[in-house]
């Protein structure tokens, strides 16, 4: 039986098990029935002419795991950033582990989406921002029909929280193969202000597919920060759906680093609805291998005086595969758009490629907007020079990789989180740096 009429029949069986209200139930029929009409995507759709997931959608996926593997503190605990207190959402398989987690409701909520969806208690929360700004594409809609776990976090008005927020999914291997489709909803309110990092991570060398949606809304004058960790196994594939709508004046920055797995999609969507508002959106990836990395991002200004800014660093080695398809969209209204997006790119093998296709549609004449894209090799004359002072030359060349990461990296405020991705650099450049970013 082919993926899809798998999980089409298996509808009836999931919404049985599952509590739920008959808003959600209605929201989730009618995304199964818009997944059921697009399928899968493939090649022949524009957006994903450099990615297929052929190869990936032929395993036998497990839908609902039944299988429970416990998993001990210290057989994970590298994967966490566990040198900072945080709040823990941790789901293995799909399942929540109260054991690795800490959650709470003092002043905020952290805690699991699937009580979010069931509760009368955050009926209005769910009915206010479920499922109103994630497209109703094919992935997208395929989660919405099967959304039952992840994280739900709410922040009040005027509270910041004062730790970070660790959400990480990981997959044993309990069956052959694995597919997990977790759902989160953050909710900022005016003036709060949160950081979130978030890891899929796979501990077997047995397929794993992932599809994950995450609705982010922040409003006027918050601020949210979120870091994505994506360093996965070889048989790990992810698609990772994020939505973020802003109101006046709040900042949302998301940094996504992407050092490892089978495929990773990442579509990243802002919408700006109102005035002096900032949106970042960062990333580096490294990859060898047969790795796969698409960012496609846009970002929609609506209104006007507001800016955005994407940077988006590269490092290609092997036969590994790049794509990043970023758009910017500037209304007629969106007057004194400040919008800026640079992608670089470096090929380390011959046989490395790079797909790159920046965009811009503006509709106002009042704006400063510019988009740049770059695809080279490292400077030979820099490396040179290096080594006439004494440095081997893989270790001049590994020095360049940071030098041409850092703009993305001192942008990051917890300093264990760029403490972090500066090891994992330096472990995936196999090379010892003595020095700290």
């Amino acid at each position: 039986m082919e993926l899809k009429d798998k999980l089409l029949s298996s509808y009836v069986a999931f919404e049985n098990r599952v509590d739920t209200n008959s808003d959600v139930h209605e929201i989730r029929s009618e995304a199964l029935q818009n997944f059921e009409d697009l399928g899968f995507p493939s090649k022949k759709l524009e957006a994903w002419k450099y990615t297929s997931l052929n190869s990936v959608l032929k395993q036998d996926y497990s839908l609902f795991p039944n299988k429970e593997n416990a998993i001990e503190l210290a057989d994970v605990k590298k994967y966490f950033i566990h040198d900072i207190d945080a709040y823990k959402l941790v789901f293995i398989d799909g399942k929540y582990s109260s054991f690795l987690s800490e959650t709470t409701h003092d002043t905020f909520d952290v805690c699991l989406m699937s009580a979010a969806l069931s509760k009368p208690k955050y009926k209005v929360v769910i009915e206010n921002y479920f499922n109103k700004i994630a497209k109703k594409d094919n992935l997208t809609s395929l989660n919405t029909a099967f959304a039952n776990e992840g994280a739900y976090i709410y922040i009040p008005k005027n509270v910041e929280v004062e730790k970070p927020i660790q959400i990480i999914n990981f997959t044993t291997g309990s069956e052959v193969a694995t597919l997990l489709q977790p759902r989160n909803l953050i909710v900022v309110e005016q003036n709060a202000h949160v950081q979130i990092i978030e890891r899929h991570q796979s501990l077997t060398s047995n397929p794993v597919l992932t599809n994950s949606v995450t609705e982010v809304f922040a409003a006027k004058d918050a601020t949210v920060d979120i870091y994505k960790i994506q360093n996965d196994d070889e048989n790990a594939s992810l698609v990772d759906n994020s939505y973020v709508e802003q109101k006046s004046n709040s900042i949302v920055s998301v940094h996504t680093f992407s050092f490892g797995g089978n495929i990773t999609r990442n579509n990243l969507n802002f919408y700006q609805r109102g005035e002096y508002i900032d949106s970042i959106l960062k990333g580096i990836t490294i990859l060898d291998g047969k790795q796969h990395v698409d960012h496609h991002t846009l970002v929609h200004h609506i209104e006007p005086n507001c800016e955005s800014h994407q940077d988006y660093k590269g490092i290609y080695d092997a036969r590994s595969t790049g794509v990043f398809n970023g758009k910017v969209i500037v209304d007629k209204e969106a007057q004194k758009t400040n919008a800026y997006q640079k992608n670089n790119n470096v090929l380390m093998s011959d046989k490395a490629t790079i797909n790159a296709k920046p965009q811009l549609e503006i509709f106002a004449d009042d704006v400063k907007c510019s988009h740049g894209c770059t695809i080279g090799q490292l400077d030979d004359d820099a490396l040179f020079y290096m080594q006439q002072r004494g440095i081997p030359k893989k270790e001049g060349k590994a020095l360049l990789m940071f030098a041409f990461a850092n703009t993305v990296l001192e942008s990051v405020k917890i300093p264990e989180v760029k403490q972090r991705i500066a090891s994992i650099i330096a472990k995936k450049l196999n090379v010892k740096i003595g020095f700290d970013l």
